[in-house]
């Protein structure tokens, strides 16, 4: 069995995690979830207080060269130990998850788009967009109740990072995709069509 790969990609808070979620208790037998975040260096000699002002939102804040490392084995038939990101100690959690390939790998982040190597070996490619207020809104909310972060905090790391980062990088990525969902996860449509999408693909 060679295991079909779909990315989804996005800005940050744009509602990826929420169709990301409904997809995969939808499919829960045949598809199984990487998210890039996992994939993030690991940052372990760096103080604390260095690592929270690093820039989380550029290409080169991720290594790809393992995550594409283990794409390639799950699609292949092979098994991964998927490392863990801990957003609160903004490094590599010590633990990591024993993953068996399914018929479907679904990697989704802000950046699965962008590195030529991930599109190349990717079945399908979305993204789903969000006006930037909306993630803005939600970055806040979710930053602060679920990441341990200060209002202030969030907001500097949007102006200063964030933005500046998706204009550049996220954005132009959306060329790249075969299917867009505007309006993220209000958009009930476009899930039902990227669901009837991936059905087809398990039929193959």
């Amino acid at each position: 069995m060679e295991s079909k790969i779909i990315a989804i990609a996005g800005g940050s808070a744009s509602g990826k995690s929420t169709i990301v979620d409904y997809i995969k208790n939808y499919f829960a037998d045949d598809l199984f979830v990487m998210g890039h975040d996992n994939y993030y260096k690991a940052h372990n000699d760096i103080p604390f207080e260095k690592r929270e002002k690093l820039n989380y939102d550029e290409p080169n804040a991720f290594d790809n060269e393992m995550f594409i490392r283990d794409l390639k084995r799950l699609k292949s038939g092979k098994e991964i130990d998927m490392p863990i990101y801990d957003y609160n100690i903004h490094t590599r959690s010590d633990k990591t998850v024993h993953v068996s390939p399914k018929k479907i790998i679904l990697i989704e982040g802000i950046l699965v788009l962008y590195d030529k190597m991930i599109r190349d070996i990717t079945d399908t490619m979305v993204f789903v967009d969000a006006d930037s207020d909306v993630r803005l809104q939600r970055r806040i909310l979710r930053d602060t109740k679920e990441r341990s972060r200060s209002l202030d905090s969030v907001l500097t790391q949007y102006i200063k990072q964030v933005k500046p980062m998706h204009e550049k990088y996220v954005e132009p990525t959306k060329k790249y995709a075969d299917i867009i969902i505007p309006r993220g996860a209000k958009n009930t449509r476009g899930i039902e069509i990227l669901i009837k999408h991936i059905e087809d693909l398990l039929k193959e």
